[in-house]
């Protein structure tokens, strides 16, 4: 057997492959192949994807579109009409309008988040099962998937894995991570994944996860930042005021069985209380979370 990595930049961010296989190479490089096709057909910020070419037809004409991108939409769009949920697939001309994380991010003026809150309502998106088409009602809509994709592709990929008969894997979607069976390199078989210190460099650890065949998501206001004058302003946007999410989080970390799973709680829960927060996961079977407030403190679900 073999131990292989493989590092590429793909989505805007560094995605690690790690796999124990007898012939690891072809199967690293079918991985990366894998990523650069999802990546063609769900970026946002690409005018080429099959995403934006929902976009471009919008109050226009329905798009047929890839099964598996039409899933994805289909459970984005569910999960975005659940009341008190943050998640809002939808919320494109929002994130479009301040680009937070893009070179030309921006302040916008009341008046332009005025103008992108009326495009983001989920109610908008009309899927019809039978042709997997996507018509979004109103001119100027635009989906992104950036809150679910990863998640989507990690699991994508570990059934690949499974399929080709890898048993020892870690898949790094640049932050959300899936880890395959034993850590052979560890005595008790488990990885270590480390939950990022918001207020130190990235690679400065505030807790490690100890976990087998799980996810870890992690989602926080610390990682993109736009500084105008004395204030800065996250990339996590509440999409009731069009402006970032008031929260007392830096950072909420998902563990859960699919990664999806983890994608769709961390953005459904980011900007609700920490009391409710942990009651919700406490009721949750297989979903595990750890949030990481401003003021440093850690609180668990994990015994």
């Amino acid at each position: 057997m073999g131990l292989a990595t493989r590092e590429v930049h793909l989505m805007g961010t560094k995605i690690t492959l790690q796999i124990e296989a007898a012939a690891p190479e072809p199967i690293l490089t079918e991985l990366v192949r894998r990523l650069q096709s999802y990546e063609h057909r769900f970026s946002a910020n690409d005018d080429r994807s099959e995403l934006m070419t929902v976009a471009h037809q919008a109050g226009l004409q329905p798009v047929v579109v890839d099964p598996e991108l039409y899933e994805l939409i289909k459970i984005g769009r569910h999960y975005s009409t659940l009341p008190q949920s943050n998640l809002n697939i939808a919320i494109g001309p929002l994130v479009q309008t301040w680009r937070i994380g893009f070179n030309d991010a921006k302040l916008p003026t009341p008046v332009e988040i005025t103008a992108a809150l009326a495009k983001i309502d989920p109610q908008d998106i009309l899927l019809d099962d039978a042709a997997h088409s996507v018509y979004l009602r109103q001119k100027g809509m635009a989906l992104d998937l950036g809150s679910l994709a990863k998640g989507y592709f990690a699991d994508r990929l570990i059934d690949y894995l499974k399929a080709v008969g890898v048993r020892s894997a870690l898949v790094n979607l640049g932050g959300n991570i899936v880890v395959l069976g034993p850590m052979l390199q560890h005595a008790d078989r488990q990885w270590r994944i480390g939950i990022q210190d918001p207020a130190k460099p990235r690679g400065n650890y505030k807790t490690v996860v100890r976990v087998q065949n799980k996810s870890v998501v992690t989602s926080g206001i610390y990682e993109r930042r736009l500084k105008v004058g004395q204030h800065t302003y996250h990339h996590i946007l509440d999409t009731h005021t069009g402006y970032p999410l008031e929260t007392d989080l830096a950072s909420l970390s998902i563990i859960s069985d699919k990664s999806l799973d983890g994608e769709l709680w961390t953005t459904r829960l980011f900007g609700q209380s920490r009391q409710t927060i942990m009651t919700t996961l406490a009721d949750l079977d297989g979903v595990d979370g750890i949030v990481i407030m401003q003021n440093g403190d850690v609180y668990s679900t994990l015994k």
